[in-house]
């Protein structure tokens, strides 16, 4: 007999209060600032895809968003400052399968934002929905080798590296490597007892 979780979302996608930060629903008032975020080479460097050429094509990315969350498919959080309510990144788990119970966490935070702790912050609070009503046991993140700031953070979190995988992705139409991290349910809990 299988076993499935139980859907924690109902209508919306819960808001989730950090100290500094607030994590809801991206609405479409938002489409500005996740093109700044989305938009950025730089900020896009180490992803699987390239930059957006246009606020249009960040507003054609929340519908996919949402489309996403109706398919209970896709959770992305836009994680934005508490004090102005300014969207300065996100933070999403992906392929939740709850018959597994595991997902990918994804997560980035605009450059302006960037060495203030910010996506390990945002980071903290989905891992905590993910093992908490979601009752995930297993949460991945692959990160570009190169992404040196990315692997501390998913290290200090607990997570460990499980493997590296050649030529995983064509962000720029070359071939691009992706280190994999994994992060189960009782060494979460054991990086958050103490």
């Amino acid at each position: 007999m299988t076993m499935t979780t139980p859907d924690p979302f109902g209508d919306a996608l819960p808001t989730l209060d950090t100290p500094r930060l607030r994590l809801r629903t991206i609405r479409p008032a938002d489409d500005p600032a996740l093109f700044a975020v989305f938009g950025d080479e730089e900020a896009l460097r180490y992803w699987s895809r390239p930059p957006f050429v246009d606020v249009d094509e960040a507003s054609a990315y929340r519908g996919k968003i949402e489309s996403g969350f109706a398919s209970r498919t896709l959770f992305q959080w836009g994680v934005t400052l508490r004090e102005t309510d300014e969207l300065i990144g996100t933070c999403t788990l992906a392929g939740w399968e709850r018959e597994h119970r595991r997902a990918e966490l994804g997560y980035i935070i605009a450059r302006p934002h960037w060495r203030k702790g910010y996506a390990s912050e945002a980071v903290r609070a989905v891992l905590a929905f993910a093992f908490g009503p979601m009752n995930i046991h297993r949460v991945e993140a692959d990160i570009d080798p190169a992404n040196d700031a990315s692997r501390r953070m998913l290290e200090k979190l607990g997570f460990s590296q499980e493997g590296h995988l050649r030529e995983r992705w064509w962000p720029y139409g070359t071939p691009a490597d992706s280190d994999v991290f994994g992060l189960l349910a009782p060494e979460y809990e054991a990086a958050t007892a103490g």
